[in-house]
């Protein structure tokens, strides 16, 4: 089953670290990219540019409106996902568990709505 696992941090906390725990977590975030490619059970993921690069579009009574930002207003921001291939949703709570992330803010497990045929 398909697992999408997002990474929710408060925005600025990653260059208010100090460098050498930056580059102790890039290195926990490549080690983990790493293992699950090798055993076929990363699909995707990616890092997202800041929120303040994000745009949201909503469409009422067939009118787009467009505005600068994320949707909600929190303190943590979407920061970046994993899209895995779980057995079941123990194996993918056990996946975000080894997310850096998951230390200093929290990663969201959701499975995949399976559609036959899409």
């Amino acid at each position: 089953m398909r697992y999408l696992l997002t990474i929710y941090a408060t925005e600025g906390a990653w260059e208010s670290l100090p460098e050498a725990e930056r580059q102790t977590h890039f290195n926990e975030y490549m080690a983990l990219t790493a293992d699950l490619k090798s055993s076929g059970k990363h699909l995707g993921g990616a890092p997202l540019q800041p929120v303040s690069t994000a745009s949201t579009v909503r469409v009422r009574n067939g009118k787009t409106v467009v505005t600068d930002g994320p949707f909600a207003e929190t303190r943590e921001q979407l920061g970046g996902f994993y899209l895995i291939d779980a057995e079941d949703l123990d194996e993918a709570l056990a996946v975000a568990a080894r997310v850096p992330g998951s230390r200093t803010g929290c990663v969201e497990v959701r499975p995949v709505m399976e559609i036959p045929g899409a």
